[in-house]
């Protein structure tokens, strides 16, 4: 029989953990804070926005929005950005993307202060990810992939994982991830041969094509264990890059879309938050120090 891989058990876990953290530094006198920066008003980011105050209120973060027009310059976005870097009572920043096409994600990217980057922008953080570090703020939706499959108690070490994704959101940071925990990976794309064959050969497929359906039953075997990490619309309906009525009951395992990694990342992204702090507060220790 399939296993359904729900995220709400996940992140659930995930938020109680979170809770006791944020009372913790509360009462410690630090109030766990994040901003969200958005240019323009998206209907996409305007629903984004809601989930992550819905999530921040659940476990005691506060949040502060930050909204600039959509014509809005580099030079102004910048100082926007450098403003909330240099506030203390901020600890996390989130800057909605894709941003609009006059302005350049990857100087916007650089000039978010690292400590603070809970998205996982910064080259620097980046950089710490495939470098083996654990010390920066990681991307959340590969943290939440391995989040799931210890949760569900899949083990890493050896496990045989193909990833059908090569971005730096999720393929390449991910592959990282995996590979810290002695799995075997290999990256597909869509312009990888024989793509099914692999994906039958592995114990795990992450798909993140964002093609909806995309994946029928000739994709997997029933030692099939799939992680569905695309969000597309059928019509009105959401759906992932799996067809999941047609595969669900011939997979031994599977995440469902709607209900599975998108909780868990949610999680995660304020779990980074928690990290920031931490990794702010022991900067400003050894900072101390110094002097």
């Amino acid at each position: 029989m399939t296993k359904i891989l729900r995220g709400t058990p996940v992140a659930d876990q995930l938020k109680e953990q979170l809770s006791l953290k944020v009372n913790n530094y509360i009462n410690q006198g630090i109030n766990p804070k994040i901003a969200i920066l958005r240019v323009g008003n998206r209907p996409d980011d305007l629903a984004y926005e809601t989930r992550v105050f819905k999530n921040c209120q659940k476990v005691g973060i506060d949040v502060e929005s930050v909204n600039m027009d959509d014509n809005t310059i580099m030079v102004d976005l910048i100082a926007v950005i450098n403003k909330l870097n240099e506030n203390t009572d901020i600890h996390g920043i989130l800057i909605f993307r894709p941003l609009s096409a006059h302005l350049d994600e990857k100087i916007v990217a650089s000039k978010i202060n690292p400590q603070k980057d809970i998205d996982c922008m910064s080259p620097e953080n980046l950089v710490k990810i495939f470098a083996g570090e654990t010390t920066g703020l990681g991307p959340c939706t590969p943290l939440a992939v391995v989040a799931l499959l210890n949760f569900y108690e899949y083990e890493l070490s050896g496990l045989n994982v193909v990833i059908v994704n090569r971005s730096m959101v999720l393929g390449k940071p991910l592959s990282m991830m995996l590979l810290a925990s002695n799995s075997t990976v290999t990256i597909c794309h869509s312009k990888t041969k024989d793509l099914a064959v692999l994906t039958r050969q592995a114990d795990v497929v992450v798909t993140g094509v964002g093609r909806p359906k995309y994946f029928g039953q000739g994709f997997f075997t029933d030692q099939s264990s799939i992680v569905d990490v695309g969000i597309n619309f059928d019509g009105d309906q959401m759906c992932g890059d799996v067809d999941y009525d047609a595969v669900s009951d011939v997979c031994a395992a599977i995440t469902p879309v709607p209900g599975g990694i998108g909780a868990v990342t949610s999680m995660i992204l304020l779990q980074n938050v928690i990290k920031a702090i931490e990794i702010q507060q022991t900067h400003k220790n050894k900072k101390s120090q110094e002097e």
